[in-house]
């Protein structure tokens, strides 16, 4: 399914090594030797290729379906057409997005340093590392084991990265500490100096940002996004959180475990995002404001008060979703009634 010009595919599989990999249940189980070659959506893929569904919107699409098997819940197992296998789990994406890193697993690092590379003489460089084309490692920089660094990244003075991460093309990381297994996009810039000031009609006078970013472990972080560093304490950003494109995070932020937050997001400085926070795209978050455990909110949100725990928001000024949609009823019925005295009148 996906262009081999760009990805290296690998298989087959039999059903039964596929539903062990995705944790999932094969039905029917005396055909668990059934041969499987790749992977793809429900209207593209053929008798050898393995789908999901999760989303009854999509229906229609299973209903048509050529797929020679279904990642899908058990109550929904019905809905899959005759002949096509079913692989029975509770969190069908979860378990085919591992069936497709089965088929598509990551690019393996082939060691090697290009000529064009620059390294400081006391860069630490670990064993099987790949520094591509125009790439520059400055003094006393740490790059750990089986790292990547792509053409025209820079790694600036004293800065460090975990081993088994990628630096893609274009990334700048300055003041910074990187964890392991990290993933970083063309084009971030780590580290930027906060924007920190004091306001003076006379000429506003710079902060020194004296902070550092840190990073944990299996972190990722796309393209175009910008971190400040801290204006005195760190910048951190949690283990296993998720950063999509064009988002901007403040100096002295900090980050939870396991986030997710989507493209364009904004965050000010010294707002602090507790752990599994999810922000849907345009969210802004005030400077100095506490988002608890767990909280979500929908895109084009925002709040500069603190969010408890748990919470579900939606507008601006974010208010709980329920609140918001009773709020636009509301509106929509004042609305309506003012159109039809004037209608009267």
């Amino acid at each position: 399914m996906a262009d081999p010009r760009f990805f290296h595919k690998v298989g087959p599989f039999t059903a039964g090594r596929i539903a062990e990999a995705i944790e999932a249940t094969v039905e029917p189980a005396d055909q668990a030797d059934r041969i499987f070659s790749d992977t793809g959506t429900l209207e593209a893929a053929g008798a050898h290729v393995l789908s999901f569904f999760e989303n009854v919107k999509y229906k229609d699409a299973l209903a048509k379906t050529k797929a020679g098997g279904v990642v899908v819940r058990p109550d929904h197992a019905d809905r899959v057409p005759a002949g096509a296998m079913r692989f029975l789990t509770p969190l069908p994406y979860r378990s085919f997005a591992l069936a497709v890193q089965m088929f598509y697993p990551d690019a393996t690092v082939e060691p090697a340093v290009d000529d064009s590379a620059w390294i400081a003489e006391d860069a630490i460089i670990g064993t099987g590392v790949r520094i591509e084309a125009g790439a520059v490692i400055e003094e006393q920089a740490e790059i750990a084991d089986g790292c990547w660094i792509q053409s025209n990244a820079v790694v600036g003075r004293g800065c460090r990265v975990g081993a088994g991460t990628r630096i893609g093309r274009g990334v700048v990381v300055t003041y910074a500490l990187i964890g392991e297994r990290c993933r970083i996009y063309a084009g971030t810039t780590i580290g930027t100096r906060g924007f920190g000031f004091a306001m003076d009609r006379r000429g506003h006078i710079d902060l020194p940002q004296l902070g550092r970013v840190v990073i944990g472990d299996d972190v990722e972080i796309g393209a175009n996004c910008s971190i400040d560093r801290g204006m005195s304490g760190d910048t951190e950003v949690g283990n296993g959180t998720r950063i999509d494109n064009l988002v901007h995070i403040g100096h002295n932020v900090r980050i939870g475990k396991g986030c997710v937050l989507c493209a364009q997001v904004g965050i000010a400085g010294s707002a602090v995002l507790e752990d599994f926070v999810v922000l849907g795209g345009q969210v802004g978050i005030g400077p100095h404001s506490r988002v608890g455990t767990g909280v979500q909110m929908a895109a084009k949100s925002g709040s500069w008060r603190d969010v408890e725990a748990g919470a579900k928001l939606c507008g601006v000024p974010a208010v709980p979703i329920r609140e918001f949609h009773r709020r636009n009823v509301i509106l929509e019925r004042l609305s309506r009634d003012r159109n039809a005295r004037d209608d009267q009148s």
